[in-house]
């Protein structure tokens, strides 16, 4: 595991360490817990994700990425 440097602003500190201790859980912790809550994977998770999703559909490739395409675009429009 690597160690890594980030900024927070002190209120986001102080409720990090308080969540720290009632939990009892390192603040490492803590964040890649919130982190894996929000949604971020790596990617290998985002693969498995990705493949079980290709198993369960009934989309060709083809009809797959169309699909992908058309509500790319309407979440951009928005």
């Amino acid at each position: 595991m690597s160690r890594q440097t980030i900024t927070l602003s002190d209120e986001v500190w102080i409720a990090l360490k308080e969540t720290s201790i009632k939990r009892k859980k390192p603040v490492g912790q803590i964040i890649e817990e919130s982190l894996r809550a929000y949604g971020i994977k790596t990617r290998e998770n985002a693969l498995d994700l990705l493949r079980m999703a290709q198993e369960r559909s009934n989309l060709s490739e083809e009809e797959g990425l169309s699909l992908s395409i058309e509500e790319t675009r309407k979440t951009r429009r928005r």
